[in-house]
Order: structure tokens, then C-alpha cells, then sequence
């Protein structure tokens, strides 16, 4: 994709990198980049504001018939822009300001040929005062599994058991009490906590392998 202008000396050219966007731009955000084009700034802004109050978790149904009613966009261009603002804003938001810097952000918007002075508003929702807004709402609304409250555990060995294959065999007998105030107890054979084990290790030593490549390296 051919660059508009010659690329700002502070942000990493795309092909040293990945889009916060991911290695393949969302469809639906390419389509708004299109219909973006020839759109008139403050009809932008409206459009925005309504994006932004649904990521709130704010009823803007009737922003967005105004919007429809001011005839400037037929309901199928303004579907396509709302569902590519929602979309871009819901991925800039799933990465912390000290991995997705204002300037890369802006770079990634110009590669798909968003006018300027739309990236300018877009830059400031995401990386102003609004933002801690935003990721509460985020929070607020996202589907959570209870996390692990506390852990115990004991190293047990049947002396008396139905079956001789786990006569004198310890096991580990572990309770785990949840966030939502529910229990759990199992029994896990020392043989499967072994692999647990070595499949945590492998896990965590494969992540700190990908944090080192280039390509996810944080650039100031």
C-alpha cells in the first residue's frame, strides 16, 4: 500500500512493523476509509461523537438518525463508517499508550489514506482525557471469567485404595476458591503436575522469545 507523503522520522516505516491494526486490516475499516474521503469534517465529528458515546455504553440511537436524516449519507454508507470507527477504535483501545504511541497511530491512519483531519480527532479521543473514560467502559462491559482468589494444596498418598496402580502413588489434592465465592477441589497424579509444570515453562519461554523479536519491539 503506497504511503501518502514521506514518512514522519519519528515512526517506524509499515514494513518494519505491524499496523495496531493487525497484520490484515479489518474489512470493514477499509470500507469506512473509503467512504471517509469525501465526507465533510463536522458531519465526521457527529458521527465520532456517536461512536464514542456506544463505547461508553451510552443509547445513541438518535444521534445516529439525526445523522441519517441530514441526508449528506445514505444508511448504508453510514453503517459502513459507524461499524469501521467502532471497529478501529475497539483495537487502538486493547493497546496501553506505552506500546501504541501517538505518532505510530497517526502513521497507521495515513497508510489508509484517512484525511488528516479526521486522524487529529481520532488521535486526540484515544490519547486524551477521554481515553480513562473509554477503558473503564471497556472494562465494565467485557465478559469476565471469576479470576483465582487463593490457592491450597497437600501431597496425599492412599495407603488403601481399589486399584494397585495408585496404591502408595502420591497425589496432589488442590482448592482453589474463586472471585465469585465459589469452591473447587481436584486431584491432579504428580505425573500430570510435572507436565503441567514443563508446559507453564515451555509457554512463558516461548513469550519472552516473541517479545524479542523486532517486529513487537516498543519504538519511542
Amino acid at each position: 500500500m503506497a504511503l501518502l507523503g514521506k514518512p514522519s522520522s519519528t515512526a517506524p516505516h509499515l514494513g518494519d512493523r505491524s499496523s495496531f491494526l493487525g497484520a490484515r486490516t479489518p474489512p470493514e475499516v477499509e470500507t469506512m476509509a473509503k467512504y471517509l474521503q469525501d465526507l465533510q469534517h463536522d458531519v465526521f465529528r457527529k458521527i465520532l461523537k456517536a461512536v464514542v458515546g456506544a463505547l461508553e455504553g451510552k443509547d445513541c440511537k438518535e444521534s445516529v438518525k439525526n445523522i441519517c436524516e441530514n441526508g449528506c449519507l445514505s444508511e448504508e454508507q453510514l453503517s459502513y463508517i459507524i461499524a469501521g470507527l467502532y471497529t478501529l477504535l475497539k483495537e487502538a483501545l486493547r493497546l496501553p499508550i506505552s506500546t501504541l504511541k501517538p505518532d505510530v497511530f497517526k502513521e497507521d491512519l495515513k497508510e489508509l489514506r484517512i484525511p488528516e483531519d479526521f486522524i487529529v480527532d481520532l488521535a486526540n479521543i484515544l490519547f486524551g482525557n477521554r481515553r480513562q473514560v473509554l477503558e473503564t467502559a471497556a472494562i465494565n462491559q467485557g465478559t469476565r471469567l471469576p479470576s483465582v482468589e487463593d490457592l491450597r494444596w497437600r501431597v496425599d498418598v492412599a495407603i488403601s485404595t481399589s486399584s494397585l496402580a495408585r496404591a502408595l502413588q502420591p497425589s496432589i489434592l488442590m482448592q482453589l476458591k474463586l472471585s465469585d465465592g465459589t469452591s473447587c477441589r481436584f486431584e491432579v497424579p504428580v505425573a500430570k503436575f510435572q507436565e503441567l509444570r514443563y508446559n507453564v515453562a515451555l509457554l512463558l519461554k516461548e513469550m519472552n522469545d516473541l517479545e524479542k523479536r523486532s517486529i513487537l519491539k516498543i519504538k519511542d
